[in-house]
Order: structure tokens, then C-alpha cells, then sequence
């Protein structure tokens, strides 16, 4: 994996300290050029790994991608699966065979259709692959490296202890699309000892990892242990826990873990993506 990959956040309105900005950001970047103005940035400062959801536009993304590989020889994309609100709003417009028709159409629609919603619970590894292939139709002929699962379902998986899921998932992202599962988590301590249960070595894990314990869980030093102590692939994301510790000392405290494998930001302008990669760079040969 690349050392420093590049997120989206800040292109689909998600700001986890002010609603406002979130907005604004959200009104700049309705223009699919306009996100991709601030990829040619970071791409051109060397940044190839774009982290993304699989929002609806990200579709525009990976056509502009494809149309003009020879502009992008080294773009990756890091898909992070579900976007829970696409799914959250097909089931509100379309109830829950209705969203099932719409994202996963094929025999376990039938299945659902003849035994009701019981019926797909019962295979729910099936559906899961099912799912995964719908997502990932728009990264079709594009380099992808790694796949993610998005927090909300990994620490839901975690808290129902769903061992054959997590598995499934990793040996189907890499039999079918040669990639490696990657997970997102807002308890890193939880999950690392769950997924050493499930047999998942040297995993990718994405978590939080700041200086003021934002939105590390249960708690920092907890957090902070895991990542002395266990054998994985760290990748470290709101390492300036959204604007509230000064990009300077963020990434000072991020890049003395020396086991972190990558760090995780996005940015709106071109001097603050090339200040924050200065200063990762900074201080990872410092390390």
C-alpha cells in the first residue's frame, strides 16, 4: 500500500465537527469536475491512491479514470463498501424487496420473492457477494489494490459475532477481483483480536488515530497499545480529528507508530494537500 492515500469526504458534504463547512462543501463539489480538479492536484504531487466510497458519483470518477488512462498510468482506487445511505433510502422509497430488486437483482431476488426476506437472511453470504459484485461494477477495468468494509457494517458484523461473514468477504475480494479486504472500524482493540478469531492474518484495518483520542474507541490508550503491540496493517484516518489538532502536530504523533502502514486525509486546495504531504513525509524520515 501506498504511504499516504487520498479520501472523499470532503467532496460528498462529511464534516464530523461542523455542518456548515459540510454544506459548502457539498454545494463547491456538485460538479463532478470540480473533484476532479482537486485529484489532478493530488495526483500530480504524487499521490496515486484515491480511498473512496461508492457514492453514486463516484461512477463519474471512474469513467473520467478510464477515459483518460494515459493521464493516470498509477491512479488506485480503494472502494469502501456500503454507502450506507444509498441503501438507507432505497428501503425508506422502495421497501426492503424493492431495494433488493434495485441492488442485487440475479437468484437471490427470487429467493427473496418466494420466501420472503426470512428466505435471504438464511444465505446471507450470498447476498453479501452479491452486493460486493453490484459495488464494484463501476471499478470494472480500473487498478484496485484493496476493497473496504465500510464501519457501520464491519462494527455491526463485530457486535453480532459473525466470524463466517468476514471471512467470506476476504476470500471472495480476493478470488474474484485479485485484491485484498480491508476493514474500517471505529473499535480497532475489538476488532483485531475478533478478526485473529476469524483466522484473518496480518489484516488491513483503517481506524482513527489522533492525537486527542477523536473517535478512538474504547479509548486512546487502548487504541494506542493495539497498534505497539499487534501484527497488522494500520491505516490511520481522522489524524487531525476533523480540524481540531494543527496538521503540524497530527502528523507528529501519527508517524511516531512506526508499524502505521498508511495515513489517510482528504483536502479541498492544492496548498493543503501539498502541505499535509510535506509534512507526512517530514516526519516519516524522521522516524
Amino acid at each position: 500500500m501506498d504511504r499516504i492515500l487520498f479520501g472523499d469526504n470532503q467532496f460528498f458534504g462529511v464534516n464530523h465537527m461542523s455542518e456548515d463547512k459540510a454544506r459548502s462543501q457539498a454545494m463547491r463539489f456538485r460538479d463532478t469536475q470540480a473533484i476532479v480538479d482537486v485529484l489532478d492536484i493530488a495526483y500530480d504531487q504524487g499521490i496515486n491512491t484515491f480511498m473512496c466510497t461508492t457514492h453514486d458519483r463516484i461512477s463519474e470518477i471512474c469513467e473520467h479514470i478510464r477515459t483518460n488512462s494515459g493521464r493516470y498510468p498509477d491512479f488506485k482506487f480503494y472502494p469502501c463498501m456500503p454507502y450506507a445511505h444509498k441503501y438507507a433510502d432505497a428501503v425508506t422509497e422502495l421497501g426492503m424487496l424493492g431495494a433488493l430488486k434495485k441492488f442485487a437483482p440475479g437468484s437471490m431476488l427470487g429467493t427473496a420473492f418466494r420466501g420472503g426476506v426470512a428466505a435471504v437472511k438464511k444465505d446471507a453470504i450470498g447476498l453479501m457477494k452479491l452486493l460486493v459484485d453490484a459495488e464494484m461494477k463501476v471499478f470494472e477495468g480500473l487498478n484496485v489494490e484493496v476493497v473496504f468494509l465500510q464501519n457501520i457494517v464491519t462494527d455491526l458484523m463485530l457486535g453480532l459475532n459473525m466470524k463466517q461473514l468476514f471471512v467470506a468477504f476476504s476470500q471472495h475480494i480476493r478470488e474474484r477481483y485479485g485484491a485484498e479486504a480491508g476493514f474500517i472500524t471505529m473499535n480497532l482493540p475489538l476488532l483485531i483480536e475478533f478478526l485473529e478469531e476469524c483466522g484473518i492474518e496480518d489484516p488491513i484495518i483503517c481506524s482513527s488515530i489522533n492525537k486527542i483520542g477523536f473517535r478512538m474507541n474504547p479509548s486512546q490508550e487502548a487504541c494506542e497499545a493495539v497498534l505497539r503491540e499487534k501484527s497488522f496493517r494500520p491505516i490511520a484516518m481522522s489524524v487531525l480529528a476533523s480540524g481540531a489538532v494543527p496538521p503540524d502536530e497530527a502528523l507528529e504523533y501519527v508517524c511516531g507508530f512506526e508499524n502505521v502502514r498508511s495515513i489517510l486525509f482528504g483536502a479541498s486546495t492544492a496548498s493543503h494537500i501539498k502541505h499535509t504531504k510535506r509534512l507526512i513525509e517530514t516526519y516519516l524520515h524522521g522516524s
